[in-house]
């Protein structure tokens, strides 16, 4: 009887778990809807939008991430959520990105002013952090057997490996993510959302050394004590590596490929 009542707590708190994600969700999305109502001036409107959607993106994935440890043993089951909130968020948060490297990429390519360009990443920042505490807030409550206050004030080192290793992780990351952000532009929107949301499951699959995470934003959010503890690391791996990504990607796309093609069709006519 008493595996029964086991397995049922633990169905109860996933519930529990799962319906707090979708709370924070409809929440966003009401505040999103009085945001756009309600803010006129640009910057304003911009600063919201994307706090509230860096704040989205970082409270699920505390309790995805929550969800991860408790199931070790069924990473399958954790890979569908991660696809299904994946789908969620491409579905609710559009026009943000949540990420500053998204915003880096897009002032780079000239689709984004500098002044915008500050304003998302500092609205990114602050999210990020208010996220952390609102989530150890919500944890303090104790409404799962999951949710311990002092977890989300202890550094967990996710990274596996040695710094290149983790480097070069979540570098190809970055540059495998927004190369297809960036060519998936074309596709139509529920396919394009679709294929977004296998890559980035198939990212944390595959980048579960480092934690597959490719948000400065939402690497702070997960790991701030970390970088408290061990910032030089901490910044290299989920801050540089990820604008390094950015960088390569723009070269190749913008520069290297045009230039090669370019070469390749003047050495046809000669």
């Amino acid at each position: 009887m008493s595996p029964l009542l086991g397995l049922r707590s633990e169905l109860q708190d996933t519930c529990t778990s799962l319906g707090l994600m979708l709370s924070v969700v409809l929440l966003m999305g009401l505040a999103r809807v009085v945001a756009r109502q309600q803010l006129h001036r640009p910057v304003a409107h911009a600063f919201v939008l994307e706090f509230l959607a860096t704040f989205q993106l970082c409270c699920c994935t505390h309790e995805l991430q929550l969800l991860s440890e408790q199931h070790p043993a069924h990473p399958t089951w954790t890979l569908t959520l991660v696809y299904f909130f994946s789908l969620v968020h491409g579905l609710t948060l559009v026009g943000t990105s949540s990420n500053p490297c998204g915003v880096m990429m897009q002032m780079m390519l000239g689709g984004m002013s500098p002044e915008t360009g500050a304003v998302r990443l500092l609205a990114q920042l602050v999210s990020a952090l208010c996220s952390r505490y609102c989530t150890s807030a919500l944890w303090s409550l104790g409404l799962t057997q999951y949710h311990v206050s002092e977890r989300s004030f202890a550094c967990k080192n996710p990274i596996r490996v040695d710094l290149l290793k983790a480097v070069i992780t979540e570098a190809v990351c970055s540059f495998l993510f927004h190369s297809a952000l960036l060519h998936f532009q074309e596709v139509r929107t529920k396919l394009r959302i679709h294929l977004l949301a296998a890559l980035i499951t198939f990212l944390v699959y595959a980048g579960s050394l480092t934690g597959a995470v490719f948000n400065p934003a939402l690497a702070l959010s997960l790991h701030f004590m970390c970088f408290d503890e061990a910032f030089p690391q901490f910044f290299i791996v989920y801050w540089l590596a990820p604008s390094l990504g950015i960088l390569l990607m723009i070269l190749m796309f913008s520069f290297f490929l045009p230039w090669l093609h370019n070469n390749h069709t003047i050495n046809k006519k000669e």
